[in-house]
């Protein structure tokens, strides 16, 4: 049964939420997620997965799952809301991003052989999980097979499967095509980006993200723009793993995701059109969706203290 959070109606029945109602765009408390992250070896390959943790130690937990590209880094932009709702946010670096090691041929049905470690890591049974943007894919491959591990996702800009996707931006078609046929162009491709990130400073990421970069606070804009370095800077095979799954598909059914999902959504988001999200929805057994009047990530920043709320959802 599809449900929703509490929020004015639109005529098209959709919930919306504004800032003021779906949180503050202010920058969070400084934390240094650069403290030595702890790494958990897992598989028969030896691959090793990088986390650290935001909000409070002993609060419920919740797995946090960047987009693509991104890192552990991003997790930062919820460490005050998670404080304020007691929640434990566990933050990887999925494979190949940041700090965790590459997994060339990945797919979304791999993600319990690493969040289970992870877990088993973390002193954590059962957990929500939150994923921003391409962190979708992982999140709801986990909600599909493993509910005993997963009781709850939400997924902010989150992307859609692209079996549901009826308006996919041409930028990712061309670059699920590239990631598919021509790996090592594309790959040249995201370290030009990186090159440019580095001598252009944060503005060059959040274009990627934001309509209007210079409304966002300058702490939001740093984490963002260390995120993207972060992620990129050992190896850009997460990514054009990734990517390529535009192309050949995530290999999950929303059908099967039988664990309750909430989809936080931005009516602007440019990346992810807000009429996937709503496919999506009418997809899941178990969902709601929640507009806002944002782009792909200032609706993160709206949404954050709602997603994190640990209060039962009508």
């Amino acid at each position: 049964m599809n449900h929703s959070s509490p929020a004015p109606e639109r005529t098209d029945g959709t919930d919306t939420a504004t800032p003021e109602t779906g949180g503050t765009r202010a920058a969070p408390a400084t934390v240094d997620a650069d403290e030595g992250p702890r790494t958990v070896e897992y598989g028969a390959a030896g691959r090793r997965l990088a986390y650290v943790e935001y909000g409070t130690a002993d609060g419920d937990p919740a797995v946090f799952l960047h987009g693509t590209p991104g890192s552990r880094r991003l997790g930062a932009l919820l460490h005050s809301a998670a404080r304020e709702a007691d929640v434990r946010v566990i933050a990887p670096d999925r494979p190949g991003f940041g700090r965790s090691t590459d997994w060339s041929g990945r797919r979304p049905g791999d993600a319990a052989a690493w969040v289970e470690p992870l877990l088993a890591d973390a002193g954590v049974e059962e957990t929500r999980v939150v994923a921003f943007s391409g962190g979708a894919a992982d999140a709801l491959a986990l909600g599909a097979a493993r509910p005993d591990l997963v009781d709850r996702i939400d997924l902010v800009s989150g992307a859609v499967p692209p079996s549901v996707a009826a308006a996919t931006p041409r930028l990712q078609r061309v670059l699920g095509r590239l990631a598919a046929t021509t790996p090592r162009l594309l790959g040249a491709a995201l370290r030009g980006q990186v090159r440019l990130a580095e001598r252009v400073g944060p503005s060059a990421v959040l274009a990627q993200y934001t309509d209007d970069p210079g409304d966002v606070p300058v702490e939001v804009a740093e984490i963002v723009g260390s995120d993207f370095l972060e992620a990129l800077d050992r190896s850009r095979n997460g990514p054009v793993t990734e990517l390529a799954w535009v192309r050949d598909g995530w290999g999950v059914s929303p059908a099967e995701v039988t664990v309750p999902v909430d989809l936080w959504h931005g009516g602007d988001d440019a990346n992810v059109p807000v009429e996937d999200a709503e496919r999506l929805r009418d997809r899941l057994p178990d969902a709601g969706l929640t507009a806002f009047d944002g782009d792909h990530l200032t609706t993160l920043l709206d949404a954050r203290s709602r997603a994190l709320d640990t209060a039962p959802r009508d």
